[in-house]
């Protein structure tokens, strides 16, 4: 989140950003990684909004994000029609169009491209 947190000091005055928390990827009753575990994060795939939001919240917590987040709700509304499982970046322009996708996380999150993406958006 650096990169992005760098951006976000950069340009947040000019653009609106949010983190749209989705399904959780990596849940104890799911695909569990060994990271997590080290870590201590140990979390139930939510199955209602409430639960959702709780462990978002502590997830913005826990990684000390500054950027505001979001919700997506229990029937992944947002992550189906963005695709964005596990992580993606996008930037929505001022008519309402998708002015930057990028590539599918955790290997295609470029705080870069997005930045590029934002100055061209910017000096339109």
């Amino acid at each position: 989140m650096g990169a992005l947190h760098d951006l976000y000091d950069r340009a947040g005055d000019a653009v609106a950003f949010f983190v749209v928390y989705i399904k959780e990827a990596h849940p104890e009753d799911g695909w569990v990684v060994n990271d997590n575990r080290s870590d201590d994060v140990r979390v139930i795939d939510p199955t209602s909004d409430g639960e959702r939001d709780d462990v978002a919240s502590a997830c913005a917590l826990r990684t000390s994000i500054r950027i505001p987040v979001l919700v997506d709700g229990i029937d992944n509304a947002v992550a189906s029609a963005y695709g964005g499982w596990p992580d993606r970046l996008y930037l929505i322009a001022r008519d309402g169009t998708v002015a930057f996708q990028g590539a599918t996380g955790p290997f295609g999150f470029k705080p870069d491209e997005l930045d590029a993406a934002i100055e061209t958006e910017l000096r339109r």
